[in-house]
């Protein structure tokens, strides 16, 4: 009933035609026959005033929180910790240092407009936090530090890795849990400072090891992306007995005769697509078969829990965490060679030019003729007869040799369309027994992967139409259109790296192709990998969705995930909701239950898709940290990969990334962000230059690599408006080499110390 209360005020506030009512009226308003309890009513109100969910007049009368100055968002702390923003419907604001009432980053907080005018942010949007209305850490990660040694009255503290994090946490010698001086734990925060001066208090939860470690890095990362590596034992009892479950072609299209066949990575273990192709008068009937996982996980069940939970596969450089048991994965649904296993079938009708034509999706049973590697798929494109892999394929090279044909048809359909092709280098890192990382290279694309990559788009796009067309609830891959800001400052930073950024002088809204155009136009120049490293972070996170929307970069009206239902489940979701459709399942009664189902299935699925990026991304950093810490004191030529205000990052020729810090530049550097250059009278530094370091450091806890400046390639580059610079704060080093000339800084800074303190005796 409480809640049924605060929706009643919420909605009654939210009419563009209400006027702030005494508590008395806005009590009759909502419940004019008096049903609802007046000491229930005052009891809800209390709490949404205390929340700020609700404002009052000066005269006590219910209105806005943004009536009377007050609003409420998220906290975003900057690095130093002394001051953040706070992002509201209402716009963005700025909170002054001690004004943010002990907020940490990612809390809900209340605040309120203030006057004031920094020169910094300008005047008008700067506020204070008047209250922390919902907590966004319970716990975090960090280095155990005891401070002080007493025994049973010792008393320490956790570090927090992330620098966005400025608390201080006392932790009793009771709640300690083991942990010793410079062990990386995890901490729960039993109580918050209430304000800037005091302090929190809390206890070990975990200790993952010594912070510095590999091992303790790498379960830092599991657990702060909750990534859950181990299935219970009801969940594995479920997989093991669906698993061992007869195989049956009733009911079922018999495809085993046909030419069906997998094409994956040498190392792959859950094979979920298969593919086949035929030619005929009017173009190409192209077969994409899918494990059929939905037959296995079925919807409620003790499976179908932990995969909605976990969301996706997770793969690291030395495992997977995979969505489902391995029972499942890599056993009855993976699509292995030679034996009978259970598919979704999309069987496309094709014209010459690519178009779908006709879209069939049945219930089958197929059996793989060959379990194809791209590798060796590449080595024959390239050797024909004379690879060392021919014989192995001799039986579905003819079929394979229209699949090459129907790939370039595609091709070209998606330039035509103009579907954007971002390529991003990915590094492969290679670990020895002890799972130590001793090299690292560039993970190379071949026509293979590409034409695998096609045919998988076109069976989603397929899909997505094919339930589009018959208003029938999917979860689609959706991709908002550019902020134009954003392009606008990319399409500079292409001009001023010598790439003919034209095709977006139009004055018409952006569209794909003319970011196809420029990325066109950068393979001309030696700056194509950063272009489009550039483009892809000005562009939208693609997310999933059960509201039908365009995909941008793909430039496909409809699309969703079809292929992966082993690894991903939003694929498992669109398989669940198909086989309901062919089954004469849906109705008018079950379709709401599909809606929502869909609509859940698309939030999770984007949220543990975040966490399973990050996750990714921060075990290989950490590999590359550990393989760089071995290497202190080499130099490697590196390309600028990004330029800040504090530095530029560096990545290698392995791709392992470093900072370079404005600190080992040298004073008088300004920082444009529309060019996103380093500016010191003729010296530049700009994204794609060729510059040569040294590693100088390697933080393992951080996953931090530092470099030093050699070397660099001298560049024009455009004038720095100074009105919109920011120059940077390096700190004043004593001794500075450039050129071979060394500056004694330091009788400068005694000269202008000595000239100071003149000036004050002089007006005293």
């Amino acid at each position: 009933m409480n809640n049924k209360i605060k929706e009643l005020i919420l909605d009654k506030l939210s009419w563009d035609s209400y006027i702030p009512l005494s508590p008395g009226d806005m009590l009759y308003e909502i419940s004019p026959k008096g049903e609802i309890n007046e000491e229930d009513f005052w009891r809800v109100l209390y709490k949404m005033e205390e929340s700020y969910d609700v404002g009052l007049t000066k005269k006590g009368k219910i209105t806005r929180p943004s009536d009377v100055g007050i609003f409420k968002g998220i906290f975003s702390a900057s690095t130093r910790g002394d001051f953040g923003f706070v992002v509201t419907d209402k716009g963005d604001f700025f909170i002054p240092p001690k004004l943010t009432q002990g907020a940490l980053n990612g809390d809900e907080v209340a605040i309120k407009k203030i006057e004031m005018s920094s020169k910094f942010y300008g005047k008008g949007n700067e506020a204070e936090v008047i209250k922390v209305t919902k907590r966004s850490l319970e716990s975090y990660i960090g280095t155990f530090k005891v401070l002080v040694h007493n025994g049973n009255r010792s008393i320490g503290t956790v570090i927090p890795d992330n620098d966005k994090i400025k608390l201080s946490v006392t932790v009793s010698f009771k709640h300690f849990n083991g942990a010793s001086d410079g062990d990386k734990v995890v901490c729960k925060i039993n109580s918050f400072p209430v304000n800037e001066f005091s302090g929190a208090k809390g206890e070990i939860l975990e200790v993952l090891g010594k912070a510095d470690s590999q091992e303790a890095n790498y379960k830092a990362v599991l657990v702060e992306n909750g990534i859950v590596t181990e299935f219970s034992d009801d969940v594995l009892n479920e997989a093991d007995k669906v698993a061992s479950e007869p195989l049956s072609s009733d009911g079922r299209a018999d495809l085993r005769n046909e030419t069906i066949f997998t094409i994956d990575g040498e190392d792959a273990k859950d094979l979920d697509d298969a593919i086949s192709v035929k030619e005929t008068e009017h173009g190409y009937i192209l077969g994409v078969h899918i494990a059929d996982v939905s037959h296995y996980v079925r919807e409620g069940s003790k499976i179908d829990t932990e995969a909605i939970n976990r969301g996706t596969s997770v793969y690291f450089t030395d495992k997977v965490v995979p969505m489902l048991p391995k029972a499942l994965s890599n056993g009855i649904c993976s699509l292995n060679g030679g034996v009978d296993r259970y598919a979704l079938s999309a069987i496309i009708t094709l014209d010459k030019c690519g178009n779908i034509i006709y879209t069939e999706l049945k219930n089958s049973i197929i059996n793989s003729k060959v379990r194809g590697v791209y590798s060796e798929l590449n080595d024959i494109i390239e050797n024909k007869e004379n690879s060392k892999f021919y014989k192995k394929y001799a039986h579905i090279l003819d079929d394979f040799n229209i699949m090459l044909e129907l790939y370039e048809v595609l091709r070209s359909k998606g330039e035509r369309k103009g579907a954007m092709e971002l390529e991003s280098d990915e590094s492969k890192i290679i670990l020895d027994e002890n799972g130590h990382p001793v090299e690292i290279i560039k993970r190379e694309r071949g026509i293979t992967e590409r034409l695998i990559e096609q045919f998988m788009l076109c069976a989603n796009e397929a899909v997505a139409n094919y339930l589009y067309s018959a208003s029938i609830p999917c979860v689609y891959r959706v991709h908002d259109e550019p902020d134009t800001e954003k392009i606008s400052s990319f399409a500079l930073f292409a001009r001023n790296l010598g790439v003919d950024a034209s095709p977006l002088n139009a004055k018409n809204k952006i569209t794909p192709m003319q970011l196809s155009k420029i990325l066109e136009n950068a393979k001309k120049t030696d700056h194509f990998s950063i272009v489009s490293s550039v483009l892809l972070r000005s562009l939208m996170k693609a997310r999933y969705s059960s509201v039908p929307k365009a995909h941008f970069g793909l430039a496909t009206d409809f699309y969703c995930h079809f292929t992966s239902p082993i690894r991903r489940y939003p694929d498992l979701t669109v398989h669940r909701i198909v086989k309901a459709l062919l089954a004469g399942k849906i109705d008018e009664k079950s379709l709401d239950r599909y809606e929502k189902f869909a609509s859940l299935s698309a939030e999770l699925s984007s949220e543990n898709e975040l966490k399973a990026t990050y996750a990714e991304r921060e075990i290989d950093d950490l590999y590359k940290c550990v393989y760089m810490a071995d290497r202190i004191g080499e130099e490697y030529d590196a390309i600028i990969c990004s330029v800040t205000s504090f530095g530029f990052f560096a990545k290698t020729e392995n791709l392992c990334d470093g900072l370079v810090p404005i600190e080992a530049l040298g004073q008088g550097f300004y920082f444009d962000k529309d060019n996103l250059i380093l500016q010191r009278g003729k010296t530049t530094f700009r994204l794609g230059q060729n510059v040569r370091v040294k590693v100088m450091e390697s933080d393992v806890r951080l996953r931090r690599v530092t470099f030093s400046l050699i070397a660099y390639e001298e560049i024009d580059a455009p004038k720095i408006d100074m009105s919109k610079a920011q120059k940077t704060s390096a700190p004043r080093k004593r001794d500075t080499v450039r050129k071979g000339k060394k500056r004694d800084y330091a009788k400068k800074s005694v000269k202008k110390a000595l000239v100071k303190s003149l000036r004050k005796k002089k007006r005293r």
